[in-house]
């Protein structure tokens, strides 16, 4: 029973650790920006959608909320924080539909099950970010009002960079999902 103990320690110590470094390397995936059409573009939805597909579902979920959480209680973990505020006044405005769409993009990346095949796993990963614009367009509709040109204010403009990223991520795939067995 003792022995028990000591791998359920363990592991939870592990999955500590990981999910914190996680939160880590979104926050600064969150910050940099890089030059793109037709504007910058930062790394944190592919971030996102690795640490799913590396972690797996569950500590997956577990890191983006804890990234979250970091950044309702005030830490400048979200990209234009502190420029633009922090904590939860920041988290409210009009990314937060966005920043939960982080939760079910981890969910999915990580739940899929992929293949060798480089345009069907393109085809998972573009569902799984779906999300993210789903949960996001959905926010600002409330937030800013329907009457406003939602699509083209809080999609159109990252599409480019969002097509990127997915292939990207669909490149390298199936070297990265290999690490998912050390984790």
């Amino acid at each position: 029973m003792e022995l028990v103990k000591k791998i359920d320690t363990a592991k939870i110590i592990k999955y500590t650790f990981f999910a914190f470094i996680g939160t880590i390397i979104l926050a600064i995936s969150a910050k940099i920006k890089l030059p793109f059409y037709p504007v910058p573009m930062t790394m944190q939805t592919f971030v996102v959608l690795f640490i799913g597909v590396v972690f797996g579902w569950k500590l997956g979920v577990v890191t983006i909320v804890l990234y979250l959480f970091e950044g309702i209680i005030g830490l400048p973990v979200f990209s234009g924080t502190p420029e633009k505020g922090v904590g939860i006044a920041y988290f409210t405005g009009p990314t937060m539909g966005y920043l939960i769409g982080f939760i079910l993009a981890a969910f999915f990346s990580g739940y899929i099950n992929y293949s060798k095949n480089i345009f069907t796993n393109f085809m998972k990963i573009i569902f799984a970010t779906s999300f993210i614009y789903l949960s996001g367009v959905l926010w600002l509709g409330a937030f800013l009002g329907w009457d406003k040109p939602i699509f083209d204010l809080g999609v159109k403009p990252f599409l480019l960079a969002e097509l990127f990223k997915v292939t990207l991520l669909s490149l390298i795939l199936p070297k990265i999902i290999k690490i998912r067995k050390f984790i």
